[in-house]
């Protein structure tokens, strides 16, 4: 058995002082992207989500925590797929590309939201860039959007 660990314990690198040796400048980063059923804070990522916003209008759907569709008034929908999130204990941030290579960030943060135009109350709030537009609103899961009147 203590060959067996020490055989282990060679194939871990370590540095001068015996402990296990950081990773090469050139390793890949552990990763922070989430699967798309993760949740983070009550957010599942896994379900349909919309954001939307005012001044101007749009509106992003996400769907399976990897698809994206972004509509705005007089301008053609964008589609684009994110490999996941990256999740934060608030929200997450997707990184989507579309078909030309447009970047996409979206950010949903679990907080409070109101559009500014109505009394609607979202439970989500919302970040969209795209190239040097910023578009901010508010978001929920697409089965749970607040609606005039109810």
């Amino acid at each position: 058995m203590t060959l067996a660990l020490l055989a282990l314990s060679a194939c871990q690198p370590q540095d001068p002082e015996g402990k296990p040796a950081a990773p090469p400048a050139d390793a890949p980063a552990a990763s922070t992207t989430a699967t798309p059923a993760t949740a983070s804070g009550g957010m599942d990522i896994g379900r349909p989500i919309t954001a939307r916003g005012t001044e101007p209008f749009w509106a992003v759907e996400i769907t399976n925590g990897v698809k994206f569709r972004l509509t705005r008034p007089d301008q053609p929908d964008l589609l684009a797929e994110a490999p996941g999130a990256a999740i934060s204990p608030d929200g997450a941030t997707w990184v989507a590309k579309g078909p030309n290579g447009e970047q996409l960030t979206i950010s949903l943060k679990m907080a409070a939201c109101s559009d500014g135009m109505s009394d609607l109350k979202y439970p989500m709030s919302a970040q969209v860039v795209l190239r040097n537009e910023v578009l901010k609103g508010c978001a929920a899961k697409a089965a749970e959007l607040p609606g005039e009147g109810g």
